[in-house]
């Protein structure tokens, strides 16, 4: 029988619908994607296939999805014929999971975790075992999979003492959905200490499949080509996050304007002496601010030119944005130096493994906390440098420029540190096979 919580839980949830379907009618109106298939959301699917022997992956986002990619690669090296249904939360998630669907495949949205709707998802696949990506552990799902003898495991699991904290609020329901999980694999020890505490039977760690992945190689060819013909070096803002762009751009005009800034309307030449011989970019992480973030640097007083208008006739523009999906090897391709999204607001940073693959030296602030252990081994390395505000991330970065011999160095440490960090992938798929035990041709070679 079910306890009194997870049936709580459960009447909250249904409750909680029609918030969900308001939530997701706003969010289509930036962005498309989530105004296709929405009934999938609650476990129906008139028209994708059924069956069993599905290997199911979880993959709320674009970062989770990015990291399943290279697991499922790894799976189909060590298991050819394995078939693939793949669930997403996130609009950008779900396009990136695209990718990776080869015929007789199968994706759907991420089921709304209520009993009714799970339980339509797992008659319906009947999944022989069910892959978590990173975070994503839902009472509901949980449960049923665990009542029903589905082994559900959590792969690349990180867990950083914030959401820790906020899990240990809930420990009615968190504690129960950990435990139900068959196997974790964690990232870190010290994600699996944090694990281990809510009752997840942690029995690898594996380390981040995120190292794993080799950046595109026509996209870092495109980047050399192009670099070779500007005439001033890149400093790339990566993975921007609300907030941040104010910083930078307040940042450039007190160091670099020695006037008034004229507005938006008059040919704008504002970045002066301190500043004016690095070429600035902006990739914010988010698609839906696009718009938002060119209309912020035009607001300052900069000339912008969007990587989607490349071609056009856009003159000197002192801020270039990166409004493109998929292209964060070009951009870190293109950049002497990365200042580091999501680091200097307390959101706990973005991913700096991709960056160091590319050979491209980071510098961050302080709030790390999505990739502690990464941003912390990054350092001793000599692949990135820490500061405590914009102000010192602009010096440093223009430090960095200006010293070749200890630019190169840093490139050659995240050279170094990205691929002595590898071998996550591979390990996860070969437990991940070995839990499956395969009875049918579909999850073996």
């Amino acid at each position: 029988m079910r306890s009194l919580s997870l049936r709580l839980y459960g009447i909250a949830t249904r409750l909680m619908q029609p918030l969900l379907r308001r939530k997701l009618r706003r969010r289509a109106v930036a962005e498309p994607g989530y105004a296709v298939a929405v009934e999938e959301r609650f476990g129906h699917y008139p028209t994708t296939p059924g069956g069993t022997d599905w290997c199911w992956i979880h993959a709320v986002s674009l970062g989770e999805a990015r990291a399943a990619a290279i697991l499922i690669e790894e799976l189909r090296r060590q298991a050819p014929g394995i078939r693939l249904l793949l669930t997403n939360g996130t609009a950008t998630g779900r396009e990136e999971s695209a990718k990776q669907l080869r015929p007789g495949d199968v994706q759907v949205w991420q089921p709304w975790d209520t009993p009714a709707a799970v339980a339509r998802f797992l008659d319906r696949f009947s999944p022989r075992i069910g892959v978590l990506m990173e975070t994503e552990v839902w009472p509901e799902m949980t449960a049923a999979c665990a009542e029903r003898r589905i082994p559900l495991v959590l792969a690349n699991a990180r867990l950083n003492a914030k959401s820790l904290a906020s899990a240990e609020r809930f420990g009615w329901l968190a504690r129960p959905a950990y435990s139900s999980l068959t196997a974790v694999w964690a990232q870190t020890e010290a994600d699996s200490h944090r694990l281990v505490s809510l009752g997840a039977k942690v029995t690898g760690i594996f380390g981040n499949m995120k190292f794993d992945a080799a950046p595109d190689t026509r996209q870092l060819a495109a980047a050399a080509n192009l670099r070779a013909k500007l005439p001033k070096p890149v400093i790339v803002f990566a993975s921007s996050r609300d907030g941040e762009e104010q910083q930078l751009l307040e940042v450039l005009k007190r160091f670099g304007a020695t006037a008034p800034v004229p507005p938006p309307q008059a040919a704008i030449k504002s970045i002066a002496k301190r500043v004016h011989d690095v070429q600035w970019m902006i990739v914010p992480r988010h698609p839906q601010r696009f718009d938002e973030v060119a209309a912020l640097v035009e607001a300052n007083g900069f000339a912008v030119a969007r990587r989607s208008a490349a071609g056009e006739d856009q003159g000197d523009a002192e801020i270039w944005l990166g409004d493109s999906l998929g292209e964060m090897a070009l951009y870190y391709g293109l950049a002497h130096v990365a200042l580091l999204g999501g680091s200097f607001e307390p959101l706990g940073g973005q991913n700096l493994i991709e960056a160091a693959a590319c050979g491209c030296p980071v510098v961050m602030g302080t709030s790390t906390f999505n990739f502690a252990e990464a941003a912390d081994l990054s350092l001793v390395a000599g692949a990135s440098l820490r500061v405590n505000d914009m102000a010192q991330a602009v010096k440093a970065a223009l430090l960095l420029v200006a010293d070749p011999a200890r630019h190169d160095a840093m490139v050659q440490a995240a050279l170094a540190f990205s691929s002595s960090n590898r071998g996550a992938a591979q390990r996860t798929a070969e437990a991940l096979l070995a839990i499956a035990e395969p009875t049918e041709p579909g999850l073996q070679d």
